[in-house]
């Protein structure tokens, strides 16, 4: 299979440590937010995203991938400020009681990049890769720590307005290596690269990149995939995000047979299961 033809960086580096993605790894989901399209802010206070950290690290999360600002469809971009106050204390409290686990901060702003560093994160995840805030990948480079670059089509606000290209697969492979060649040009060592499922896309978009997440490989970096409850599980099924686990492990299992280094999850305990799973198929 194509996948296995081209290699990809089996080791992050990050404040003097090393996370191993010879085996697929799953980055758990805490949102620090009142407004996500899941869980509506149920996490949102400091005692349940302490539990929430806690259990998810239980089942085997090797990240967990903090957030203060909704990018569901719809989302209009919060000001620096109101995110630095929803997400800095959340990095400062998971790090302080969780310092062997890898915390990720998912922002497009450069400040909220560079103070969640300072508070214990160790990888930044930009889903504008750096459209939104022209000194995100100068900041990222000078923190000397991963970055996750995904492809976006619009902002948040505008992405499901009617997306359209002339041939999704191709077009954000060349977006994704452009990204990669910018983050180079800057200095950044550590690129993992995201299609960004339902971020700009269609369910026969989303399908179409799936099929082929193994493509990106030629790229030589990491893949996540972000599946997890989103439209490209619901709508197919006709189903809540509340009911679309089974539907989100089926297309995990895909996605590792795809290629997919990092899962992004909500549900850690049943995506671990699936890396096992996929694990007993490769031997």
């Amino acid at each position: 299979m194509l996948h296995q033809l081209f290699t990809v960086p089996t080791l992050l580096q990050s404040k003097g440590q090393l996370l191993d993605l010879s085996t697929p790894v799953v980055m758990g989901i805490l949102n620090a937010t009142p407004d996500s399209f899941y869980n509506k802010g149920q996490d949102s206070d400091m005692d349940a995203l302490l539990r929430n950290a806690e259990k998810m690290i239980g089942e085997g999360a090797k990240i967990l991938d903090i957030g203060g600002a909704s990018t569901k469809p719809g989302s209009a971009i919060i000001e620096v400020e109101e995110e630095l106050l929803r997400v800095i204390q959340v990095v400062e409290t998971i790090h302080k009681h969780f310092p062997d686990t890898w915390l990720s901060v998912d922002t497009y702003h450069a400040q909220v990049a560079r103070e969640a560093v300072d508070a214990g994160a160790a990888i930044i995840n930009d889903v504008s890769s750096g459209d939104i805030d022209a000194e995100m990948l100068k900041t990222v480079a000078e923190l000397h720590v991963p970055y996750i670059a995904m492809h976006m089509q619009g902002t948040p606000e505008t992405m499901q307005q009617n997306p359209q290209y002339t041939d999704a697969v191709i077009e954000v492979q060349n977006y994704l290596n452009n990204i990669c060649d910018n983050c180079k040009a800057h200095g950044i060592q550590d690129v993992i690269i995201d299609p960004g499922f339902g971020f700009g896309k269609t369910t026969a978009h989303n399908f179409q990149l799936l099929r082929s997440l193994h493509t990106l490989r030629i790229l030589g970096r990491p893949i996540l995939a972000g599946i997890s409850r989103k439209s490209i599980v619901c709508k197919p099924l006709k189903v809540s995000p509340a009911n679309a686990l089974n539907g989100t492990t089926a297309l995990h299992m895909i996605a590792l047979q795809q290629g997919a280094n990092i899962l992004r999850v909500h549900d850690v305990k049943e995506a671990v299961e699936c890396v096992k799973l996929w694990g007993w198929m490769q031997a």
